[in-house]
């Protein structure tokens, strides 16, 4: 078997996992992950961040959402005291952040991540466009 994904949506793919389990040959490598983040939680944070990129500066520059989004899962590995890898980009002129998309955070770390942009706004006097744009 090469790679394949279980959600464990209910017992008949729960003992399907098992199945695979104790048919799958040593070494196999096998992960949990929690459950995704939810659409309205992925809706809350680009709401955030759009909120973020059009109120404040950044050291001079105007970020875009997607360039808060990175801005905030480094905040987040940080938290979560994660490694943080750098690698050379490809013309030699500067570093790339290797990590996580944002897309592959569970509903528990995407709570930690709207949770850390509510608190960077609040402390930079963002003003939320989202009347409950608070961490979800």
């Amino acid at each position: 078997m090469g790679r394949a994904l279980l959600v464990l949506a209910n017992d008949h793919f729960r003992q399907k996992a098992i199945d695979w389990i104790r048919r799958a040959p040593m070494d196999t490598r096998v992960e949990f992950k929690g459950p995704k983040r939810s659409t309205p939680q992925n809706d809350r944070m680009w709401a955030m961040l759009t909120d973020i990129s059009l109120q404040l500066a950044w050291h001079g520059l105007q970020l875009t959402t997607e360039d808060w989004k990175f801005v905030m899962l480094d905040a987040l590995r940080r938290e979560k005291s994660e490694q943080i890898r750098f690698v050379p980009n490809t013309d030699g002129t500067g570093f790339v952040t290797l990590g996580t998309s944002s897309s592959d955070l569970s509903r528990d770390e995407m709570t930690d991540l709207i949770e850390i942009i509510f608190a960077f706004g609040a402390q930079h006097g963002v003003v939320w466009s989202d009347p409950k744009g608070k961490a979800a």
